[in-house]
């Protein structure tokens, strides 16, 4: 599938998430929650009587909401710690108040998307038409939107008719450019592309400070306080004031900040579930990690209680249950999560007792512990808590991911907020798929970091003992702020041998490095030919890289292929250049590049990682290999790499014959990057790791042995490529390997790769190189590794084993439509077409706005011999893709039926 990303300039964003409602197993009724929608909101319309217009006034209350949130929270930092306090709490207050809003809407999409509605295509239009080409909205105000997109997107999959189905195409683009949008927000790209195709959203491009900017002529952080009963005092004085003694704090034994925890000591907390699904999700990577946690409840999320006081459970007990049964706290959040400070008498008994009540009726063991809606409370509340036999837990570390939507911005700021404070309560929500997303970072992080986890033992927080040895963890992910490159490919030389397949080779790594692992194209420097002269190969390290904004969280890959040059010292010591593209074969000590310029570059950078790799031979580098852990992947964050991989020793020759004109050398780094380096099936490729499969396999069919190594001022760290999952759904059209590059694979991957393999080290002499262990993940990502080794090898024509692999990828995720389109295909060119067909069916099922399955399964029915059932689905996709490339044949196949 082709990427389509879009021209957006972020700063740290910090509050984007005022739009990401709580989707809980029942529809509460609405609250007396301050600024809660009136009783004429569209869920309070009778069901026969949808009010569209009240719905899309609802829709403009949500934005306004979230953009205030923005305009309180988006300069945080530059706010006296009092006021920043009091700017949050406000943010949560409208953040919960558009949760009941969005528990509103959503009730009143179900009816509006109801089948017997007959006007429901027409009202869903104008609603998608506002989020989509509304020209008062900003890209960032879409992401308002996305939840309820994804509520829409699922009560129109419920209905199989044509015009749902389109729709249903529709809205998940829709979800596709909002996506498109977060992840451009997060890494911060500032590229200009197309926009998104017909109807779905046309992208503006705003810059991310322009559009607070615009914001912050809407509104203003006083104004938005004052209208919430806020005032913030001067932080200085006003001049010739006398300011007032402020009172010592005592400690209060009823609550707990998290402030008296032993150092590198944390407690986790999770408010506002149970979620039907994130819940689960996140007690599964606490038990992954064998960590403990406290999750406090909303009691409407629980159940209710009717006349007499007695619980009536709902479906999210049942999580709560599940919770409790392995072992994790369940506190108290109130009941309708309202703002208990200003709350008294039956009332605020209610919000307290009702949930206790509700929490009792799942389990006697429910933990005896309350937490206060935005930590706002009063004397009676900490006195209803007391008579309750409740104890008060407040926090001191807030992820604020209530209000962020960028799982690295999250982790980021829980790891500043913890190395600040070394010890405390962290505030998250168990409600976001972000705090999933972020969550096995900052534990990858803190446990590195030698930090305990403690648990509610029924009296105080404690670290569990155990002389159990701890689980191994999912490994870190790059963690890299900013992804560079030099690549250098040179044929036309003047004075040295013409070569034929170095700027091809340079060209693909390129391509590999930009369309596979998100290098942007301004910071991947490269030189072809005449470019690569002496004076700009230096140029690219010392004016781009060393001076041209790279960061120590950096990383740098550099490539070049070209000739390489051997010189004997008079020491008898050999030293290897490499061959610009001005060089003299006569004055190559002059004007050639040695090794020990390389060295003195790769530690004058300030990146974290990098890279050397070398098409070319040559020896004499004289390096020293870095030490190795065997716990790398945890700690590698902290230590400087830089590593360097070679073509191979300087008596031997590039071996230039591979296949699309590439050395082989190139294709066999190619297909290591392509997923085939991944040799403990992490979805991580390391330079160890790569080393590990490109020696023995270029060794196995060429005269040349590839040498590996660290560079002087390494400190055992390790570069790491993150492969991304792969989205092509296999069609007609998706292009496999030729015969030529078929066979040389065969013989690449003749050997199995082996826990442990002796390369060449960097000064000629052999090393043995041990590759991580494999580690436990989820089922998602299993499946998703499946069916990306079942595409490599669908490319190499190795259809029973690619078989094997989408089959795989479906056991372990059984809706994984991707998975079962490929696996159709495959037994589509094997000319089983009934059973191609029968999985094309799956897909449309899994996926019905996929248009590409339609096409798949039009083909297979056609060859099956069952021209109506073929007809129908080509008739589909021609209405989903009316103008693709490829619908004018379907219309002559339609024809031949």
């Amino acid at each position: 599938m082709t990427s389509k990303p879009i021209k957006i300039a972020a700063t740290v964003v910090v509050a984007l998430a005022a739009g990401a409602g709580i989707y809980t197993y029942t529809r509460p009724a609405a609250t007396a929650t301050p600024g809660a929608p009136a009783s004429g909101s569209p869920a309070a319309a009778p069901r026969s009587a949808v009010d569209t217009a009240a719905v899309a006034v609802q829709f403009r209350d949500l934005l306004g909401n979230f953009r205030k949130i923005i305009v309180l929270l988006a300069d945080e930092q530059s706010l006296p710690e009092g006021a920043r306090d009091e700017a949050r709490k406000v943010g949560q207050a409208l953040f919960h108040e558009n949760q009941e809003r969005i528990a509103k809407l959503d009730a009143a999409l179900d009816q509006l998307t109801a089948p017997t509605n007959p006007g429901r295509f027409e009202a869903l239009d104008s609603l998608l038409t506002y989020i989509e080409s509304d020209p008062g909205l900003y890209d960032a105000d879409r992401l308002a939107f996305r939840e309820l997109l994804q509520s829409m997107l699922a009560d129109v999959a419920k209905d199989s008719s044509l015009p749902a189905i389109k729709l249903h195409k529709r809205i998940s683009e829709d979800l596709d450019a909002l996506g498109e949008i977060e992840r451009n927000y997060e890494k911060e790209i500032r590229q200009i592309f197309g926009n998104l195709g017909q109807r779905a959203i046309e992208l503006k491009r705003e810059r991310w400070d322009d559009y607070v900017a615009q914001l912050k002529k809407l509104y203003s952080r006083e104004q938005i306080l004052k209208e919430n009963g806020i005032v913030v005092p001067y932080a200085v004085p006003p001049a010739g004031s006398v300011p007032e003694a402020k009172p010592v704090p005592k400690k209060d034994e009823a609550e707990i900040f998290g402030l008296g925890l032993p150092k590198k000591t944390i407690v986790l907390t999770f408010d506002d579930g149970p979620h039907r699904r994130y819940t689960e999700e996140i007690s599964a990577i606490l038990k992954q990690y064998g960590v403990p946690a406290v999750f406090f409840n909303v009691g409407r999320n629980l159940g209710s209680l009717d006349a007499e006081g007695h619980a009536k459970l709902n479906a999210g007990a049942e999580v709560s249950r599940k919770l409790m049964q392995e072992g994790y706290a369940v506190g108290n959040h109130s009941f309708s999560h309202a703002q208990l400070s200003k709350q008294t008498g039956d009332k605020l008994k209610g919000e307290i007792l009702g949930t206790d009540t509700l929490l009792k009726a799942i389990s006697p063991e429910r933990a005896a512990l309350f937490r206060f809606p935005y930590g706002a409370r009063n004397s009676e509340g900490m006195a209803a808590l007391a008579d309750a036999q409740l104890k008060s837990v407040m926090w001191n570390i807030d992820s604020l991911d209530w209000a962020d939507p960028v799982p690295s911005s999250i982790t980021n700021r829980v790891l500043a907020s913890v190395d600040k404070a070394g010890r405390g309560i962290i505030l998250f929500h168990d409600i976001h798929e972000r705090t999933v997303k972020a969550l096995p970072a900052v534990l990858d992080k803190l446990i590195a970091e030698g930090y305990q986890f403690a648990g509610w033992d029924g009296t105080s927080f404690q670290v569990a003992k155990s002389t159990a040895p701890a689980p191994e963890k999912v490994p870190v992910t790059t963690g890299y702020a900013n992804s560079w490159a030099v690549v250098i490919g040179i044929d036309d030389y003047a004075k040295w041998p013409k070569l034929q397949y170095a700027v091809r080779d340079a060209q693909g790594i390129r391509e590999t490095l930009i369309e596979k692992f998100a290098f942007a194209p301004e910071r991947v420097v490269t030189l072809k030919n005449g470019e690569a002269t002496r004076n700009n190969i230096l140029a690219a390290f010392h004016d781009k890289l060393a001076h041209g904004g790279v960061q120590k969280n950096d990383r740098i890959f550099v490539f070049f292929a070209g000739h390489g040059a051997t010189r004997k010292l008079s020491s008898g010591r050999d030293l290897g250049y490499i061959v610009p593209v001005d060089s003299d074969p006569a004055q190559f000590a002059t004007d050639a590049i040695p090794m020990t310029e390389i060295q003195n570059i790769a530690e004058s950078l300030t990146a974290k990682h990098a890279f050397f790799v070398m098409d070319a031979c040559y020896s004499g580098l004289g390096l020293t290999r870095g030490a190795g852990s065997s716990s790398f992947l945890r700690d590698n964050a902290k230590r400087i790499g830089r590593q360097m991989l070679t073509a191979g020793g300087g008596d031997q020759l590039v071996a230039d014959g591979g296949p699309n004109g590439h050395s082989v050398f190139t294709w066999t780094l190619l297909q290591g990057l392509a997923g085939k380096g991944d040799l403990n099936g992490d979805g991580l490729i390391t330079a160890t790791e790569l080393a590990a499969y490109v020696a023995p396999a270029v060794s196995s069919v060429s005269n040349q042995t590839p040498a590996f190594g660290s560079l002087p001022g390494s400190e055992g760290g390790d570069f790491v490529f993150e492969l991304p999952g792969e989205t092509e759904f296999l069609s007609p059209n998706t292009t496999q390997l030729s015969t030529e590059a078929i066979a040389l694979n065969s013989k690449l991957d003749a050997k199995p790769a082996a826990a442990s393999v002796t390369v060449k080290d960097l000064q000629g002499g052999e090393q043995k190189i041990v590759t991580p262990g494999a580690v436990p993940t989820s089922t998602r990502q299993l499946a998703q590794r499946a069916n990306d080794r079942g595409l490599q090898l669908y490319k190499e024509k190795q259809y029973a084993a690619a078989e094997a692999q989408f089959t795989e990828a479906l056991k372990l995720r059984p809706d994984f439509a991707l998975a079962a389109n490929n696996l159709g295909f495959v037994f589509y060119k094997q000319e089983k077409y009934r059973e191609a067909a029968r999985w094309f069916e799956n897909t449309v099922r899994m996926d019905p706005s996929r248009a590409i399955a339609y096409l798949n399964l039009g083909d297979a029915y056609a060859k099956a011999g069952d021209a109506a059932k073929a007809r129908a689905a080509y008739k589909t996709y021609l209405e989903l893709a009316p103008t693709a490339s490829t619908a004018p044949a379907v219309r002559q196949k339609m024809e031949k039926l």
